[in-house]
């Protein structure tokens, strides 16, 4: 799944958002359970990630595909895996324009915006 995840991370991050390729692709995702969304077709169409410490990551969804359920699909199958592995909380770092996405998938924000790759981000939990 991690060799279906990257080309996906490449295009929304790197391509889309100017994110550094070599700030994208880090040496965390070895220890990381990833996520991939398939289509009918079995084309992969968007990912995340979940680290060892809780920490939901790499959330991204290609462009044709935003709107169609593939992202909280993604989230709610990480969000599963934390809590039988008996994650307490799990935890993310949010762009600050899918805040609203993560809010009504019963996340919280906590702190104040910060900025990673020169984007806007908030920290996000959610509580099992």
């Amino acid at each position: 799944m991690q060799a279906d995840a990257k080309p996906i991370r490449m295009e929304v991050f790197v391509q889309e958002q100017n994110v550094p390729a070599d700030l994208e692709m880090d040496d965390r995702d070895v220890a990381c359970l990833h996520a991939v969304a398939y289509d009918a077709d079995g084309k992969p169409l968007g990912t995340g990630r979940l680290l060892p410490d809780g920490h939901i990551g790499r959330m991204a969804v290609l462009s044709s595909a935003r709107g169609a359920g593939v992202g909280g699909a993604i989230l709610k199958g990480l969000m599963q895996r934390a809590r039988e592995r008996g994650d307490q909380k799990v935890v993310l770092s949010a762009q600050t324009h899918a805040a609203e996405f993560y809010l009504a998938h019963g996340f919280a924000m906590a702190g104040d915006v910060f900025h990673e790759a020169g984007i806007p981000h908030i920290e996000m939990h959610y509580e099992f």
